[in-house]
């Protein structure tokens, strides 16, 4: 959990928020010498380097492109002093959580989750760049910006670093992939994998955008040279000859790396004036203060990979519930086995 949370922190290289925390986790119930005991986990993070008197000026303006309007158009009150809800702060909770449900599914099947900068402003990683069966977390976390790519990847920092200097910011897209995710996982209709991953990922602060597959770029194409075509492998296993679909077919995986995409926009608060509106109407000028992230893209990686653990951790639940109790066709339906031993997963009470 603590190793996660290292990589969402602030302040953790100059072109993220210099706010420096080291949102050290404790975990006050829930877990008894390592190992859970079933009932709810709390985990504490305490935030440590604070400014509340940052925030004086947009207690007063609206922030363009940030939520402090949307807020007082809705509630008619919000959190002034860090943002509340709408700072990334609260993504802790769903960092902490994906932990537990990267390992969890680790364990029961062997499914890895890893997430990379595939895009700063207008740096853009070419798709034939990374080989998703073969990527590692060492390859991503190998820079401060977290493209597996080193050439690009130093194009991508001084990307941020040109703007950074100007108190300005950009965007960039996250690139997640699932490895080893088991057939069947999701549901036809309204809980569609695809759907439910699209869910958790536009809840994410700042993302803006979420393709799976082949995206919009699949409308380039016909539906000859875009399906994927079947074949049995030398396993007995049914696979597909390309994976155009991303690991997804109609809202259920079909057993292929899973692979998406999420656009995360320019960071709202900039050190620039802009033109806005006071809490009491009237045209103001507004130069924002804080400590704010150049670009979001680098600690939103560990954000991605959480949130597509506890996505893929909740369907892989409801399938083994809903067919794996009373399966109807073993000859084509595939119960969901362990990549561990019984044993790796008891607990050690010597």
């Amino acid at each position: 959990m603590q190793v996660e949370l290292d990589r969402r922190r602030p302040g953790q290289s100059r072109i993220t928020t210099p706010r420096k925390e080291t949102d050290t986790c404790k975990i006050l119930s829930g877990t008894h010498e390592g190992m859970t005991t079933g009932t709810p986990i709390h985990v504490f993070v305490p935030n440590t380097d604070q400014r509340g008197g940052d925030y004086s000026e947009m207690a007063k303006a609206y922030r363009p492109s940030h939520a402090d309007a949307t807020y007082d158009f809705k509630y008619g009150v919000r959190a002034v002093q860090g943002g509340g809800r709408s700072s990334a702060r609260e993504t802790i909770g769903r960092v902490a959580a994906g932990a537990l449900a990267k390992k969890i599914l680790k364990l029961k099947s062997g499914v890895e989750i890893l997430a990379f900068v595939s895009k700063v402003y207008q740096v853009v990683l070419p798709e034939d760049a990374v080989d998703y069966e073969t990527v590692t977390m060492e390859q991503i976390e190998s820079n401060i910006v977290r493209c597996p790519d080193p050439e690009y990847a130093e194009k991508m920092i001084a990307a941020i670093d040109k703007v950074r200097v100007r108190g300005d910011s950009i965007g960039g897209v996250v690139t997640c992939i699932a490895r080893n995710v088991p057939r069947g996982i999701g549901s036809p209709v309204f809980d569609k994998l695809e759907a439910e991953l699209a869910k958790a990922m536009l809840s994410l602060p700042a993302s803006k955008g979420f393709e799976i597959g082949s995206g919009f770029a699949g409308t380039d194409l016909t539906g000859s040279e875009h399906n994927d075509e079947f074949y049995m492998d030398e396993a007995g296993n049914v696979r597909t000859q390309t994976n155009r679909s991303g690991g997804v077919q109609g809202g259920i995986s079909n057993g292929e790396i899973i692979y998406f995409k999420v656009a995360f926009k320019p960071t709202a608060t900039i050190g620039k004036k802009q033109n806005t509106v006071s809490r009491e109407h009237q045209d103001v000028e507004l130069l924002a203060r804080g400590r704010h992230d150049p670009c979001v893209v680098p600690r939103a990686v560990p954000m991605v990979e959480s949130m597509a653990a506890l996505v893929l951790m909740d369907q892989l639940m409801a399938h083994i519930a809903q067919c794996e109790m009373f399966p109807l066709n073993l000859a084509l339906q595939e119960p969901i086995g362990s990549a561990s031993s019984a044993s790796e997963l008891a607990p050690n009470l010597s």
